[in-house]
């Protein structure tokens, strides 16, 4: 992803991807709770949630884009990051849901 997005001044890339994650994410979850909660499905929870969707997203550079940039451009990326993030999860479980 990074060799298609720019990264300057904001991280498109970093930022792309985890919002893809927290879509799927949503997606992974709301699909998940309309079934019965046994062992096996906790099991596809972990390996599709955080396995999947840790593995994609990339949250350390998430940090250390926040770290590298100018406060005013760090504090609005981590913002956009956490509020856009929760947005894309409630989009992907609304999607699921219907």
């Amino acid at each position: 992803m990074g060799h298609w997005l720019p990264h300057s001044p904001f991280a498109w890339s970093t930022f792309t991807v985890n919002m893809l994650g927290a879509f799927l994410l949503g997606v992974i979850v709301e699909a998940l709770s309309q079934r019965p909660d046994d062992e096996r499905h906790r099991r596809i929870r972990l390996l599709l949630g955080t396995g999947f969707c840790g593995g994609l997203t990339t949250y350390s550079a998430f940090a250390l884009d926040i770290h590298d940039a100018a406060p005013v451009v760090g504090a609005l990326y981590a913002g956009a990051m956490v509020l856009l993030g929760l947005v894309a999860a409630l989009a992907g479980a609304a999607v699921t849901r219907r």
